[in-house]
This record gives structure tokens, C-alpha cells and sequence, in this order.
């Protein structure tokens, strides 16, 4: 009898050919994902995350509920270039964490937010056409 070499023996075809054949796309195969309706949806998720991951959770590319477009950074790091391109200043900032941390807009009604809501829309004014253009954000859609 004779026994043929290990590595000259056929090797059967991958059993992850098919299984990936016949699931459905992960949101990392997917050239996009779901973009955010608003600018400002993204900037509370992107607060969010951030604090989750402050708090020692793990952030992983496609493992949320809905596959988004982008990651948390992205938008913080839009962010940064405005301020960097002196387009929003430390006020529009501070509203913009303040606020993202209470996961609400400032309330034009109130008094002592009035100022606040001026920065929010400010900002947003800046934020939203950048956050479309990369597709961070559904084309023709208020800020």
C-alpha cells in the first residue's frame, strides 16, 4: 500500500465559500450603510458612543442595530476640522457637547438657552453640508 504525501492530497474547497455565499451582506461588506436623517441625529449618536466607550464599553465597526455609514469619529473628527478651519469657534463647542450630552437641541423657547440654540443652529449651519457630502447624512435634508 502505498500513502501519498499530505500536502499532495486534494484539498477540499472551503466550507465559508458557501456559508458566506448564503448569508446576507454584513454592514462591512455593504459599500455605505444607513445614513443618519439629520446632522444632528449623527452628532448625539456619535456622543454617545463616545461616552460608552469612555465608560469602558467596546465600540466595533457593524456590530449596532442599524449598519451606519461611518464611524462615531468621523462625525467628532468633522467636528474638529470645522474648528480647526476656524468655521466654528469654542462656543459653537461647548453647546455642541453640552447639549449632545443631554441628547437634546437647546430650546429656543427658553431664556436661558436662546443663546445656546443660536450656536446649536450655527454650527449645524457648518456641520450638516459637510456630514451630506461625505454621506454621513441623506442628501436634501435640513441639518
Amino acid at each position: 500500500m502505498i500513502l501519498a504525501h499530505p500536502r499532495s492530497r486534494p484539498k477540499p474547497a472551503a466550507p465559508t465559500a458557501s456559508l458566506a455565499a448564503s448569508l446576507p451582506d454584513s454592514p462591512l461588506d455593504s459599500p455605505g450603510g444607513v445614513p443618519f436623517g439629520s446632522a444632528e441625529e449623527a452628532w448625539f449618536w456619535s456622543v454617545q458612543a463616545h461616552e460608552a466607550k469612555a465608560e469602558g464599553a467596546r465600540v466595533t465597526a457593524g456590530k449596532g442595530l442599524v449598519p451606519r455609514p461611518c464611524e462615531p469619529g468621523d462625525v467628532i473628527r468633522a467636528v474638529d476640522r470645522l474648528y480647526r478651519q476656524r468655521r466654528l469657534v469654542r462656543d459653537h463647542l461647548h453647546v455642541l457637547v453640552h447639549y449632545g450630552r443631554r441628547l437634546m437641541a437647546p430650546d429656543p423657547e427658553r431664556f436661558r438657552e436662546q443663546r445656546a440654540c443660536t450656536l446649536w443652529r450655527e454650527a449645524f449651519d457648518h456641520i450638516g453640508p459637510l456630514l451630506r457630502e461625505k454621506g454621513i447624512v441623506q442628501a436634501g435634508l435640513a441639518p
